[in-house]
């Protein structure tokens, strides 16, 4: 009898894992892999709000380090436009919600925009689900901050978020927010989108190394990598004392990981491409924790989940959620046949030639000596090409600003030093770990201090606030040393430093050694900026912008002879093309939302809808669902 049981049971075992290898070899959609993006997409679009939220006021405000409305003002310039027109023209190459503000309110703007895209990518986090009118807004919403940002947005994984936003649009139903609508699986077009995007980010950045610093090649680069990092943390310190064999394995790596396995991606085979997705959130994993390289390579990662499909992720879902992907995945083919199913699919094709289309002048770029990292070809930012550390500085240097209250200049003036919130400052000070969070003004310090000031208008522009003593300003930085004064200081001035690692087994609580090396820029008061500021547009001009004469409306159709011509792409010829596609494209997706609604009122196929309602809010009670049989016999009872 004890045998027998024992039988019994291990017959019992193999039949539930024979029912379990089945129910996941049932799982090869991306029901659940959408889920996962949506809400990791969501997480990044929450943190760009929240950056834009609480510094975009000081960076880019009415009164900000560089104002929207002068900016704005030298684009009407550039269109040869008067104050306050817009054209269709200038918002097909500049798209932003800015062109429809008054200067007067944008500040109010600013705090809506980045207020609303926080609700919305809060909402989809949370839920797990979204519809095309959402991820629009969303997409739309950040666009209009990074065509008015500026220099503080002028880093690739602005256009990096904004490509895979864009795609994900098409991910999702027109209006519906179930999280497992039947009448729209996940378009494997957007799938094969986002891993033709993983594979140019990882190829591009591969490519711009070899072709870049010798230091690439010769394996080296990762000795002076974790020192000279824009924003390093604890543990770049640590690594950067690893020996040099270590470090030439590292960058051998790197090579294999970004010019290698990307062509792996391209493998029509289910468990080559898990492998290579793996492979890439690793890498980008160990980046994120040698560094601050703000949501970077965070959003990276994004594209590597739709290596994986259902059968994959399935593991981490609960067992309802389960039955609710393989009954949407069943009646996903009892709806194959319907007409909103087939706008969908002309849809898809439509999406799927538009990014073959946009990806001529990147594949031409890829296999150019002269390759171009981060730039867009279109004013859309839809396909774009990407690359980091194409060269590597080999010692770090910082400009450190000082104050003082002194009316007059001379050896004997106290100078007091301001502190920014992450960038290196005191050597006392333990490196900072803000990842995913991004400090913009930290990260262009880094730029100015291998840059001349008098190429960085913003530079001076900060002096002057912090001269005026801008409230906006000094939450941007950490420490300002005249904040509980009463007296602002009258002189601000630069110092230029070369900084290095302490030792590993130094004596000492520093985790930096600096050495003075000359004056970045000389002491100066508010009185000395005040024409430059005005002539920059930071402060308002003694007389109204105009619009442009017949010669600067015309010097805008001349194009630069140096730069680099793929396949005569530019905003100027395929703003309007775009705007077409575009049209047709909301007219198709007006349609299928017409469809949708008409799918779910009417009373044949609404009946149906309502009752698949009951059997998911249901489901825990359901033993299986392993065919339509189950369902309809739920269904009626």
């Amino acid at each position: 009898e004890n045998e027998q049981k024992v039988n019994e049971q291990k017959d019992n075992e193999q039949k539930t894992r024979d029912e379990e290898k089945k129910k996941k070899e049932e799982l090869r959609g991306f029901w659940l892999t959408r889920i996962v993006f949506l809400r990791c997409l969501a997480f990044i679009y929450c943190v760009g709000f929240s950056v834009a939220l609480f510094q975009n006021k000081a960076l880019i405000g009415q009164n900000g380090i560089l104002p929207i409305p002068g900016y704005m003002d030298k684009l009407r310039h550039h269109f040869g436009l008067s104050p306050s027109k817009t054209t269709l023209e200038s918002v097909l190459s500049v798209p932003t919600l800015f062109w429809f503000v008054p200067p007067d309110h944008t500040d109010l703007a600013l705090d809506a925009i980045s207020t609303t895209g926080l609700v919305l990518s809060l909402g989809v986090l949370l839920q797990g689900s979204a519809n095309m009118f959402i991820m629009f807004l969303m997409w739309i919403l950040y666009h209009s901050l990074v065509n008015v940002g500026q220099r503080w947005y002028a880093f690739g994984w602005e256009s990096q978020l904004l490509e895979t936003g864009f795609l994900a649009i098409w991910l999702v139903p027109v209006f519906s927010l179930s999280l497992h609508p039947p009448n729209t699986p996940t378009s494997r077009i957007v799938v094969y989108g986002y891993r033709w995007l993983l594979f140019r980010i990882m190829l591009g950045a591969g490519l711009i190394k070899i072709r870049g610093d010798k230091c690439w090649r010769d394996l080296t680069c990762m000795n002076y990598h974790y020192e000279t990092q824009p924003v390093p943390n604890p543990l770049s310190w640590l690594l950067h004392h690893a020996p040099p064999e270590w470090h030439q394995l590292e960058t051998a790596g790197n090579h294999v990981i970004e010019l290698l396995l990307p062509w792996l991606l391209l493998v029509p085979h289910r468990a080559v491409v898990a492998f290579a997705g793996l492979a890439q959130i690793f890498f980008q994993a160990v980046i994120i924790m040698s560094g601050n390289f703000s949501f970077l390579n965070w959003l990276t990662m994004l594209p590597a989940i739709f290596c994986f499909d259902d059968g994959y992720l399935c593991r981490f879902f609960s067992t309802t959620t389960k039955h609710y992907a393989r009954v949407a995945d069943k009646l996903s083919h009892k709806y194959k046949h319907k007409p909103a199913r087939y706008q969908r699919a002309v849809l898809n094709g439509m999406i799927g030639m538009f990014l073959a289309f946009l990806s001529i002048p990147v594949i031409q770029n890829l296999m150019s000596s002269q390759q171009q990292m981060n730039t867009s070809f279109d004013s859309f930012r839809l396909v774009n090409t990407y690359g980091a550390f194409g060269s590597i500085t080999k010692e770090r240097t910082e400009v450190i600003l000082e104050g003082t209250t002194s009316d007059t200049i001379n050896d004997y003036t106290t100078w007091r030093e301001y502190e920014f919130k992450c960038k290196p400052g005191s050597i006392a000070r333990k490196p900072c770990v803000i990842t995913p969070y991004h400090y913009r003004l930290d990260w262009l310090m880094w730029f100015a201090a291998f840059q001349d000031y008098h190429h960085n208008p913003w530079f001076i522009n900060l002096v002057a606030k912090l001269l005026e003593g801008d409230s906006g300003v000094r939450q941007l930085i950490a420490y300002d040393p005249f904040t509980n004064s009463t007296i602002l200081p009258k002189f601000i001035r630069a110092l230029h430093y070369k900084y290095e690692y302490t030792e590993l087994l130094a004596e000492t609580n520093a985790f930096w050694y600096r050495k003075y090396l000359k004056l970045y820029m000389p002491p100066v008061s508010l009185a000395q900026l005040k024409a430059y500021r005005e002539r920059n547009g930071f402060l308002p001009a003694t007389k109204p912008a105009t619009g442009g004469t017949e010669d600067q409306k015309s010097q805008k159709k001349k194009k630069d002879p140096n730069r680099v011509k793929y396949f005569h792409f530019d905003a100027e010829n395929i703003s309007y093309p775009l705007a077409g596609l575009f049209i047709i494209i909301v007219l198709l997706v007006l349609r299928m939302f017409r469809r949708e609604l008409d799918m779910y009122y009417d009373s044949s196929i609404g009946t149906v809808n309502q009752d698949i309602d009951k059997i998911m809010r249901h489901a825990t009670q359901i033993e299986t669902f392993a065919d339509m049989e189950s369902i309809a016999k739920a269904k009626t009872e």
